[in-house]
């Protein structure tokens, strides 16, 4: 199927120049970054870069260490080295739930590889990893004795049964065992007078550091026995001796009872907090501890007073180095504390302990299934100079750079990409081959991974070394790789050169240029402190200086030609040596100032500089410019000159018959529209008597040839029209002044209409009759007066 795309073509012209010029840059860059002088340095350089061996190459000028497309070009293909990075697989079992053992399953494949690396370069493989079903588990419960946990020991021992009925449901190869401390038993971290160390408190055991009660074993149903035959014992100050438990819990494998091929789970549990490294001194203990398991037959800690509390980093190292779980089981006010050192410990976890330990079982369960719920991938290099990353889309789909992947099930296969490299080659031979293990953390599964480091090429063997060749300056040196190795008193190529009374360090410094990087700056070879040139592909072309720093064709050019060709100059160490008649950094300006004088005489017309033929103006207060810096803002230059002649010739163009002798110094006139001024060009513009303006403009060309270019249009003022504009300001005022006085006329008609029409409507309202008439008033008033009882009344006639 053909994919078509379908761009504006100036982004594709963009798109395209773009990938031109990182293909450069890259060309440029790969060509510079080989160049060692022996096949191991060049192989240790970059993926990039091959070596040629041979026999000779180098006398062409070209670089033995150079990349392959270049090698290519010239040299042998049967000499050309460049090795391969290659992974062979020497153990690849398939994975399985038991393996040839019963008890052995097989959770991570392949079992062991060979990679052969070049330094700088990266190899990549895959990991897969499968959690085994009904795969081995040994629990070790380890406990903190001291008085204050004397409730949550009788209750370990009435779940004891019921810690292993649940773990059998996990696995049916299950094993339990059980170990208790307290702390030194030298003071002040116990009481040190006879009787305390004998009974610390009523009914208590005497102190101890470690106890392994009960190694690992399948009869679970004596752990609660032994859980409750365990006495507890008395300490003086609140932190207890948990680490040097911890350290001999760990390192004991055989005393304890843990299995090769099982998951290793150690429980640790208490109320209170630890002592760590350092401590002992107060109780005069600073040995350091040694690691080292140190339990009698009875199966207490020996060294208690003798070796001081471990660090967490030895801690660390042994729980990775024996594949340990840690889960520590604390109380709820010890939970912050045991979390931050869960941190520092590799694969271990924090649960919150109830107060008796009524919780433990579901705690140990939640806690196993939290590990086995993922899965951290890690490594045992060690080393910085090895570089080890792991990426994995664990259950999902999208990779990402992780060692850990959570979320899993028994039986889920995950698949980890790992990313192997190396920076330098060390210099010990020996250390070129290394083995590791990269492993999943809490189990005994491990890829073993053989690194072979390619820091020697094969022609460097010593089966193909020629010792004491004639081509080494008649047996000087060993020949290899097409290149001498010279012996001690020797140095040169060719082994040609004599150390005896001559520091050869001081004889290849003197091939150096100042602060250069390279001898001969980097075109030549330092021969017993001389620098000899290498030979241009173009028989032309020469490098030549004590350092072969100059040559003949790095110059400056003009249409192609270094210098402006042979007739103008030679290029010599960088610069141009221009002939006689000729100057300029390229040769191309004509030697003298007569192209540069103007009308007047003067170079420039005294007012700038003649460079290469042509004028350069002074910057001044006042700026000139022009072809001979004639001219300025303010100066009126030929304009008046040429007034006369541009008048005469405008006049002529319209067919009179006008001897313009003035326009003798013209060289050529030429009719226009209009006037556009560019650059060394000036326009002039004048009013004649009818004030009619016109236009020209001039310049001289590189002849010195005066042009005259003319507007052949005057632009002229457009006559007054007095009488129409004073007829026309009367016959607006008397139009004016008529439409006024209609208007006052129609308003008082309009006004006296509106009065009739009020007149009339009340002449009309005016006819009613006497009674009606609100005027009218009768002749005779009846009054009465309310006070009087008998109601009499009382007449009043008004004259009206």
């Amino acid at each position: 199927m053909a994919l078509r795309i379908k761009m504006r073509p100036p982004i594709y012209a963009i798109i395209v120049l773009f990938m031109i010029e990182n293909l450069m840059r890259s060309a440029v860059a790969n060509d510079h970054l080989c160049g060692k002088e022996t096949c191991a340095q060049c192989i240790a350089e970059s993926p990039l870069c091959a070596w040629c061996s041979q026999e000779g190459y180098s006398k062409s000028g070209a670089r033995r260490c150079d990349i392959l497309e270049n090698l290519k070009k010239k040299c042998n293909p049967d000499s050309i080295f460049l090795p391969k990075e290659t992974i062979d697989i020497i153990t690849d079992m398939s994975l399985s739930d038991k393996g040839a053992k019963e008890s052995e399953a097989i959770q991570i494949k392949p079992q062991e590889i060979t990679i052969k690396l070049r330094p700088n370069s990266a190899q990549k493989f895959k990991l897969e990893f499968r959690q085994a079903v009904d795969y081995p588990v040994d629990l070790y419960y380890l406990m903190d004795l001291s008085n204050s946990m004397a409730d949550d020991k009788e209750k370990l021992a009435e779940l004891g049964n019921k810690l292993a009925r649940e773990m059998e449901t996990i696995t049916t190869n299950f094993r339990l065992g059980f170990g208790s401390f307290v702390d030194k038993t030298v003071a002040p971290f116990v009481n040190s007078h006879p009787d305390k160390l004998k009974e610390p408190c009523t009914g208590c055991a005497a102190p101890y550091g470690f106890k392994n009660n009960m190694p690992l074993s399948s009869k679970t149903r004596e752990f609660a026995k032994n859980v409750h035959q365990a006495p507890v014992s008395g300490n003086l100050d609140a932190p207890e001796g948990g680490l040097d438990a911890l350290m001999q819990a760990i390192v004991c494998e055989k005393e304890i009872g843990w299995r090769h091929k099982s998951r290793k789970l150690l429980v640790f549990s208490t109320d209170n907090s630890f002592h760590y490294a350092g401590d002992g001194k107060l109780g005069g203990v600073v040995a350091p501890n040694d690691e080292q398991c140190h339990l009698d037959k009875r199966g207490y800690y020996t060294m208690s007073s003798e070796l001081d509390y471990p660090s967490l980093g030895q801690i660390n190292r042994q729980i990775r180095d024996h594949k340990i779980n840690m889960i520590f089981a604390v109380t709820s006010d010890q939970v912050e504390l045991y979390e931050t050192l869960s941190k520092q410990l590799t694969g271990s976890s924090t649960g919150r302990l109830d107060k008796d330990s009524a919780n433990i079982v579901d705690l140990v369960r939640k806690q196993y299934d939290k590990i086995t719920s993922a899965v951290e991938i890690a490594d045992d290099v060690g080393d910085n100079n090895i570089r080890i990353s792991y990426y994995s889309s664990c259950l999902g789909e999208k990779m990402e750079k992780t060692s850990i992947c959570k979320g899993l099930k028994v039986g889920t296969n995950i698949t980890f990409e790992v990313n192997l490299e190396f920076s330098f080659c060390p210099e010990d031979p020996k250390d070129w081959n290394r083995t590791f293990h990269i492993f999943p953390v809490g189990l005994q599964d491990y890829l073993t991974v053989n690194l072979e480091m390619l820091c020697e090429c094969d022609c460097e063997k010593p089966w193909n070394e020629e010792k004491f060749s004639p081509k080494c300056s008649d047996g000087n040196g060993t020949f290899e790789c097409g290149v001498c190795n010279c012996n001690k008193g020797r140095y040169g190529k060719e082994c040609e050169c004599d150390a005896t009374d001559v520091d050869p360090f001081s004889a290849v410094k003197s091939c150096y240029n100042g602060d250069d990087t390279v001898p001969c700056s980097g075109q030549g070879s330092c021969r017993c402190g001389r620098c000899y040139c290498h030979p241009r592909p173009n028989p032309e072309e020469k490098l030549y200086g004590d350092y072969c720093e100059c040559n003949n064709f790095n110059c400056d050019k003009r249409n192609g030609k270094v210098c402006n060709g042979p007739d103008h100059g030679v290029c010599d160490c960088g610069s141009c040596k221009c002939k006689k008649g000729w100057t300029g950094h390229d040769c191309s300006c004509k030697d003298g100032t007569d192209s540069c004088k103007g009308l007047n005489g003067e170079v420039c017309s005294g007012h700038g500089v003649c460079d290469c033929g042509t004028c350069i103006c002074n910057s001044t207060e006042q700026d000139y410019f022009g072809t001979f810096c004639d001219d300025c803002s303010t100066c009126p230059g030929m304009c008046d000159e040429l007034k006369e002649c541009v008048e005469c010739f405008m006049e002529e163009q319209k067919g009179l018959k006008y001897n313009c002798s003035i326009c003798g110094s013209v060289t050529q006139l030429l009719p226009v529209k209009s006037i556009e001024v560019r650059e060394k060009e000036k326009k002039c513009t004048f009013e004649d008597e009818e004030r009619c303006v016109f236009s020209f403009k001039y310049k001289f060309d590189e002849e010195k040839q005066l042009l005259v270019w003319v507007q052949m249009k005057k632009e002229c003022p457009v006559p007054v029209a007095i009488v129409a504009i004073v007829s026309g300001v009367v016959g607006g005022v008397v139009a004016t002044g008529l439409f006024l006085l209609m208007l006052w006329k129609a308003l008082t008609v309009v006004y006296d209409r509106r009065e009739l029409a009020k007149f009339e409507k009340e002449l009309k309202m005016a006819k009613w009759n006497q009674h009606t008439n609100p005027l009218y008033k009768e002749v005779e008033t009846t009054y009465q007066n309310p006070a009087y009882g008998g109601g009499a009344q009382f007449h009043l006639t008004e004259l009206h």
